[in-house]
């Protein structure tokens, strides 16, 4: 039976988290002089000689309303790869443990594993991006403390099959990571409403991608309160600024407006899709549940540094296992894609 406490390493359960001054208060106040502040503001504005709510209940309780989940079982990190790092620094072992990564998929698991000192086991996804179950169970042991699922994933685009999924919760008694940082732009359900179903999931999502909010650098995981207590526990006492908060705050107030925005990149990348397939160049398009398409193409490295001479960016994976002779490139605006496929059409095959 999955228990929080038998994943967790000795000195997390020993630890005494840090005690800030906003911790210890509770209520409302006219005078703060508990925290060492400049009284008299700052050169920008009142609001920023203050510190934040360290704990972003306003933003968490806003949250809530928008995912239906109630506001103790979320926690927001200074982007997802807060909400990454601290699960590697509570629950794994440095030098003893060993965490299972699907490949290809996000590199941030793999790096805060290694800065970590944990070990990285590899299930490398199946042909069609999908898990590879047989593998992934042999994988374990004793000392596996996660494995990192991300759906739609990165950098194939596609989202996992959900029965999967289950089959790794229901089989595995450590932590299940869900890393749904595009789900918004998939029209597969999210696991944030099975969070009580599963006392060992963790889903991760973001406000960089579906909210436009990359700059803010604003992360979320949901998880049981016992999850999300060792998070607030292990997390730096103000991770989020004040600013991050309150622009936050007022991008949760235009949710039909986000909406929209899903919608239409959604168009996009569909007609994205189909024009980037009239090119010779292209060989295959990877189906997509997320805001960006993974192309095969004849000469990715070629194409790649043809672009960066025509100031264009994308992304070339053709040294990522499965992505051979691939480029990841995002959904841009409209005048963004139609540069995209002019300049392509230029290129000699």
């Amino acid at each position: 039976m999955f228990q929080v406490e038998n994943l967790l390493r000795e000195n997390i359960k020993k630890l005494t988290p840090y005690s800030s001054a906003r911790d210890e208060f509770h209520g409302e106040a006219k005078i703060f002089l508990d925290a060492n502040e400049n009284s008299l503001g700052s050169p920008l504005t009142v609001w920023y000689n203050r510190y934040p709510d360290p704990l972003q209940w306003k933003l968490k309780e806003s949250l809530s309303k928008i995912k239906a989940v109630p506001p103790e079982n979320i926690f927001l990190g200074n982007g997802s790869d807060e909400c990454i790092d601290i699960l590697y620094r509570a629950f794994c072992e440095p030098g003893k443990d060993n965490v299972i990564i699907n490949p290809p998929t996000y590199g941030m698991y793999e790096v805060s594993a290694h800065i970590n000192d944990i070990e990285i086991r590899r299930a490398r996804l199946l042909d069609d991006f999908q898990l590879d179950l047989v593998h992934l169970e042999n994988l374990v042991d004793d000392r596996t403390k996660i494995i990192w699922i991300c759906s739609p994933n990165n950098p194939s685009g596609n989202s996992l099959f959900r029965e999967d999924i289950e089959t790794v919760l229901n089989n595995f008694p450590g932590l299940v990571v869900v890393d749904e940082a595009y789900i918004n732009f998939s029209r597969h359900k999210s696991f944030v409403q099975e969070l009580k179903d599963y006392p060992n999931l963790v889903v991760l999502q973001t406000m960089s991608k579906a909210w436009g909010l990359a700059g803010l650098r604003l992360g979320m995981a949901f998880a049981s309160e016992a999850i999300i207590d060792v998070y607030n526990k292990v997390k730096p006492p103000y991770n989020i600024n004040q600013s991050t908060q309150q622009l936050a705050l007022k991008a949760m107030e235009e949710v039909g407006q986000v909406n929209d925005m899903i919608r239409l990149i959604v168009a996009m990348r569909e007609d994205l899709a189909k024009r980037l397939a009239s090119l010779p160049l292209v060989k295959k398009i990877f189906p997509s549940d997320a805001n960006f398409l993974l192309v095969k193409v004849v000469d990715a490295k070629a194409i790649y540094q043809y672009l960066i001479e025509k100031q264009i960016v994308v992304r070339d994976r053709s040294k990522v296992e499965l992505c051979e002779g691939c480029l990841r490139i995002t959904v841009g605006t409209e005048n963004e894609n139609n540069e995209l496929i002019t300049t392509l059409q230029s290129f000699s095959v």
